[in-house]
């Protein structure tokens, strides 16, 4: 069979054109084009959260045919009932050139990555891996012919060990164009990059998360951030959940190299705008950190990963690993190495034990804490007498707005808080702005909110009859606002997410011997659980009930237990011994985890 003719897809609110080549979804090019289509499902058409209207042009969708103006006809079927003019991406395939109209939700710009601003006070204690100092030597004569290495070396009266083979082909140019002085950059005894005297010493910490990735770019010689930036981890378009992207990697030829190669773009890009922003050459990066879950880790460093899709769920690699930055394709110093935190079990990763790192006054100060890292995979740590007892919940990105039909990140225009005033649903956005989507807060809130006015009863059934409730997407929903619903299958997604993180909560006191009520610090952590409504928490039976004064919302935990680790080498020391001391348990090995998971299903609080 002939191949299908290229076409031309047109982004007019993106100023942006791109190829697609007749046999991949709009969906499919657009990810390879670098233009951003929420997708929670990674395409796979599970979610409808990837839709686009068709304005000009020709689509063919499950062998229906749509013409200009975007009404397309669904799974084959004909009559008005199968056509409407907003379509899904990953299931539409261009058969003319086309002019497409993205869904606001997927064009508002982000507004929160929780990386907070760069501030003078900021600085951490410095025992840093690399050192960088500014040496003058004597001229070379031909009475004193030592190598330029060993010129260095002497002038620093501290032998060299190794020498990294780029620091070693820039040295003579830069010793000779610099009059004999130059900066040094070195890690122990071993000579990694060199600079002109007077370049900057900085490092790189990054919190790769499963959906946003942090970026802290660090002064190593006064322990100052210099400068912080979040965007979103471009492996959002291969899906929004870890079992997608594990997925693509083992079931598409080339997949887990595309993943990898996305993960190592957002590094660069931190990289790259970090040092833009303060006028830092990014070859002064000379020592970066990065901590993410297991799967980040393993996607980023390119190792297998199909173990960790199925039980037993085993790592490749458990410890710190310490790789030079060139051979993960990361455009910083080209001697630098990237130390990469070390991992607990299961999918417990790197960002769990740096969380633990930063967190460790407040969990310390009790004889019992919970730990918990909300995210779309969430991570409990339960410390009591000694022990920690760590688990992973595969919660999802429902409560981060994900697999949520209205669902969007924390950008301008998403509803982000909700309240029942006077028998209507009063909905607040990010910025002020039109309610183009729900965002992680939001979903939150609007549970408890609809549960509170008996739009939810306990078991999560949307009522029939209530003003408040029309229909979206052929199913019964809760209407936010103008074009913002919360549908049946919305309500559900949430339900099973909430059930996921609270049952892990429940097993692990269980193995600790404890009720809830012995819970003397709760600790909340991630970018998502700053902004979250506590209280909206425990109406919905996400968290025990317990006193407010217990709650602490630390936000971007991980991201400061990985600056911590980048200013001083006491910190990873400390971070391994941590991951070491972690009990992980699988949870699904437990013998009540059906029996527990059933019972936090509803909406009703149940504290044990």
């Amino acid at each position: 069979m002939p191949a299908r003719k290229p076409h031309s897809l047109n982004f007019p609110e993106l100023a942006r054109a791109i190829a697609s080549d007749g046999e991949e979804t709009l969906y499919q090019s657009a990810r390879r084009s670098g233009v951003r289509l929420v997708g929670a499902c990674g395409g796979r058409g599970a979610c409808g959260t990837c839709v686009v209207h068709i304005v000009e042009g020709a689509v063919e969708i499950d062998g229906g045919q749509a013409e200009a103006g975007g009404e397309a006809g669904t799974g084959g079927e004909t009559g008005a009932g199968a056509r409407k003019k907003w379509v899904r991406a990953c299931r539409a395939r261009a058969r003319s050139d086309c002019t497409v109209e993205v869904a606001p939700r997927s064009l508002a710009p982000v507004a929160r990555a929780e990386v907070g601003a760069a501030d003078a006070q900021d600085r951490l204690p410095l025992d840093p891996a690399v050192i960088g100092q500014d040496v003058t030597v004597p001229e070379a004569t031909l009475s004193d012919t030592l190598s330029d290495v060993d010129r260095i070396a002497r002038a620093m009266a501290l032998p060299l060990d190794a020498v990294d083979l780029h620091a070693a082909c820039r040295l003579p140019q830069v010793m000779r164009d610099g009059g004999w002085s130059l900066r040094v950059y070195r890690r122990g005894r071993e000579l990694i990059g060199v600079a002109p005297a007077g370049s900057r010493t900085l490092g790189l910490a990054v919190d790769l998360g499963t959906t946003n990735a942090a970026g802290f770019l660090v002064d190593l010689e006064s322990g100052v951030r210099l400068a912080s930036l979040g965007i979103e981890n471009p492996q959002v378009a291969w899906g929004a959940d870890l079992i997608s992207r594990i997925n693509h990697a083992t079931r598409v030829a080339g997949g887990g190299e595309e993943l990898r190669a996305a993960a190592v773009a957002a590094l660069n890009a931190l990289a790259h705008d970090l040092c833009r922003a303060v006028g830092a050459h990014i070859e002064e990066i000379v020592d970066v950190t990065v901590c993410g879950n297991t799967a980040m880790h393993h996607l980023l460093l390119g190792l297998p990963v199909s173990q960790l899709g199925r039980a037993p769920f085993v790592a490749a690699v458990r410890d710190a690993v310490d790789v030079k930055a060139r051979e993960l394709g990361l455009a910083v110093n080209p001697g630098a190495c990237v130390h990469l935190a070390p991992n607990v079990g299961g999918f417990v990763g790197g960002d769990h034990v740096t969380t633990l790192l930063a967190t460790e006054r407040q969990w310390r100060a009790v004889p019992a804490s919970l730990v918990m890292d909300i995210g779309t995979n969430t991570e409990i740590s339960l410390i009591h007498g000694g022990a920690h007892l760590t688990a992973s919940c595969p919660s999802g990105p429902a409560l981060e707005g994900g697999h949520i039909s209205c669902g969007m990140r924390a950008a301008e225009g998403a509803i982000e808080r909700v309240s029942y005033e006077e028998g209507r649903i009063v909905a607040r956005t990010i910025g002020g702005r039109q309610a183009v989507g729900l965002c992680g807060s939001g979903v939150l809130d609007a549970l408890a909110v609809l549960h509170r006015a008996r739009i939810v009863d306990d078991r999560g059934r949307l009522a029939a009859g209530h003003a408040a409730v029309g229909e979206a997407n052929g199913q019964r929903a809760a209407v936010l606002a103008p074009g913002v619903a919360l549908t049946q299958d919305d309500v559900r997604a949430v339900q099973l997410a909430k059930a996921a993180i609270r049952t892990g909560t429940e097993l692990l006191l269980r193995e600790a011997g404890l009720r809830a009520d012995g819970i003397g610090r709760f600790v909340i952590a991630g970018a998502f659980g700053a902004y979250i409504d506590v209280q909206s928490g425990i109406e919905i039976g996400l968290f025990p009930e317990l006193p407010p004064e217990r709650f602490v919302q630390v936000g971007n935990a991980a991201g400061v237990g990985i600056r911590m680790m980048l200013a001083s080498q006491a910190a990873r020391v400390r971070a391994r011994e941590l991951a070491e001391g972690c009990r992980y348990i699988e949870l699904s090995t437990c013998p009540d985890f059906q029996k527990t998971f059933l019972n936090h299903i509803g909406f009703g609080r149940k504290d044990t």
